[in-house]
């Protein structure tokens, strides 16, 4: 199969936009990450800040979300969600790309040309990672990571009904801490 989108969805701290980026880097086609977002505040009107956050987690937890009044017509997060499933599949039309979050692999799970990834690693690696990259140091980063993987989890599953992280729901997932971050690239390039 050959593929000219590649969604990536990623534990945190796995390094799952890095390896976006160096595999777009190195096929010479865009990596909408940051771009996404920046994309998303300008056609919403919301911030950056804004989109980062709401777009991409369940606000109060999964069930006070799932259970938001709705009767005056759609949440913002709605409209977010709207935005971005619009927003992705043009840039899918647009041409070859990788894609990194943003339930990308379920917006786009009609294209025949899309390779669905999912980047993971060991608790140890992500902990290391997100302090020595991020500098990460407000709690432990075992929590951190625990924290945003649950939000990133509850928000996948409330809009799209598929369990992130499973991967029946990927073509192939990546171990970034047995594999490295370079290598899980040079696999994605290949499967291009």
């Amino acid at each position: 199969m050959k593929n000219r989108i590649i969604t990536i969805s990623r534990e945190f701290g796995s390094g799952g936009r890095t390896i976006g980026k160096k595999t777009a880097e190195q096929l010479g086609i865009p990596c909408y990450d940051a771009e996404l977002i920046q994309k998303l505040a300008e056609e919403s009107g919301f911030s950056e800040s804004y989109v980062k956050e709401a777009g991409e987690y369940v606000p109060y937890g999964f069930l006070s979300f799932a259970f938001s009044d709705r009767s005056q017509g759609p949440t913002n997060e709605d409209v977010l969600w709207d935005l971005q499933y619009k927003v992705i599949t043009e840039l899918a039309e647009k041409g070859p790309c990788v894609i990194v979050g943003r339930c990308a692999d379920y917006i786009l799970r009609e294209k025949a040309d899309c390779l669905k990834v999912f980047i993971h690693a060991d608790m140890a690696f992500r902990a290391e990672r997100i302090v020595k990259v991020y500098g990460e140091r407000e709690q432990s980063p075992q929590q951190r990571l625990r924290d945003k993987d649950k939000r990133r989890a509850a928000y996948h599953r409330f809009y799209t009904d598929m369990k992130w992280g499973h991967a029946q729901n990927y073509h192939i997932t990546l171990d970034s801490s047995v594999l490295g971050i370079d290598r899980c690239a040079e696999i994605l390039c290949e499967l291009f």
